[in-house]
């Protein structure tokens, strides 16, 4: 069992590693076709079934708010990145689907922004990473189920 205040020293590392990391990834994230948080809808798609989520369920992906995420997902429906269809399901609900043109610029985005990524963990051995994946995912699995 932990002590308050080796938890509350671990978060505060690890917090402060996550902000100076994501700070340095979005300095040299290629903002020249899509923004960080667009590029994130993009990949948390990208990685569904068939490219598609109900909307409610992309807001459990990232890290902005509801209102947020549906600007931000009418302007990549503008943009023919995405495409909102009716929830077969529930049809209050919406779907957000990648298409093709989403689909190729997040596979280009996605090689440059994963060399920025490799650059800034490299700091850690492999080891080291397998053990950082291990215990976050610990971490986010026990913050979900608590």
């Amino acid at each position: 069992m932990s002590t308050k205040a080796s938890s509350i020293n671990a978060w505060e590392a690890l917090f402060r590693a996550q902000v100076t990391v994501l700070r340095r990834l979005q300095n040299d994230f290629p903002t020249g076709e899509i923004s960080l948080n667009e590029y994130d809808v993009l990949f948390n798609l990208s990685r569904q079934p068939d490219h598609r989520l109900r909307i409610r369920d992309l807001g459990r992906h990232l890290l902005i708010t509801q209102p947020s995420i549906s600007r931000l997902v009418d302007r990549l429906v503008a943009r023919g990145y995405v495409e909102k269809l009716e929830d077969p399901d529930d049809g209050r609900g919406t779907v957000v689907h990648l298409t093709p043109a989403g689909f190729d610029l997040f596979r280009r985005v996605a090689v440059k922004h994963s060399e920025s990524i490799h650059h800034w963990m490299s700091a850690l051995s492999e080891q080291e990473l397998a053990a950082l994946e291990t215990l976050t995912d610990r971490l986010r699995h026990g913050a979900e189920n608590g």
